[in-house]
């Protein structure tokens, strides 16, 4: 950060009196500011014991394919952002839905919380940011064409609870990106 979102004065980087971290704060009017994580919601739709996956048409990962997930929006909920990207990115309906993965990504200062649910019908389709929206039974899953790790982890912890018929919420810290998620920016979903 160069200039203040107030102002537009120049800032500079120092730890405010009564704080413990550096904040980028206004040479002129004195406003702090504080950068805090993303949010990124989702849904992992299910129907009928296949899940619904979409093809990403857009940066990072173009082609591989992942839950609909994406940034939460000022003014809504976690669960409204989960069921907006659901519509946004698949064209779908869902319903039920309960915290099933939450996990924080630690090195790129992101949150993502994945919702457990019910797929209301077969009418979806790619959103714009979709090249294609398929459901997949257990072992017709890309496991090698899974666009992140946190995809991957709820998909997993999906079918092994399934086979329980128990659906905890899980918590899960990544502390060191996995490869593909070594850019800061590849990690935006």
């Amino acid at each position: 950060m160069n200039f203040c979102n107030q102002c537009g004065s120049a800032v500079r980087l120092e730890v405010p009196e009564g704080d413990n971290r550096p904040r980028h704060i206004c040479n002129n009017c004195s406003f702090i500011h504080y950068v805090n994580p993303k949010v990124i919601a989702g849904c992992l739709p299910v129907y009928e014991g296949k899940v619904l996956l979409c093809k990403r048409a857009i940066e990072p990962r173009i082609g591989f394919w992942t839950l609909p997930a994406g940034y939460m929006e000022n003014g809504e909920s976690t669960q409204n952002a989960a069921t907006r990207e659901t519509r946004e990115e698949a064209n779908a309906r869902v319903s039920q839905l309960e915290l099933y993965t939450l996990t924080s990504l630690v090195p790129v200062s992101q949150v993502q919380l994945i919702y457990l649910a019910q797929l209301d019908d077969l009418d979806f389709s790619a959103g714009d940011e979709t090249e294609d929206v398929q459901l997949f039974a257990e072992e017709d899953i890309p496991w090698d064409d899974l666009a992140f790790q946190t995809i991957r982890n709820a998909l997993r912890f999906y079918f092994e609870d399934r086979k329980k018929g128990v659906f905890p919420m899980r918590h899960i810290d990544l502390e060191t990106p996995p490869r593909q998620y070594v850019d800061k920016s590849d990690l935006n979903n």
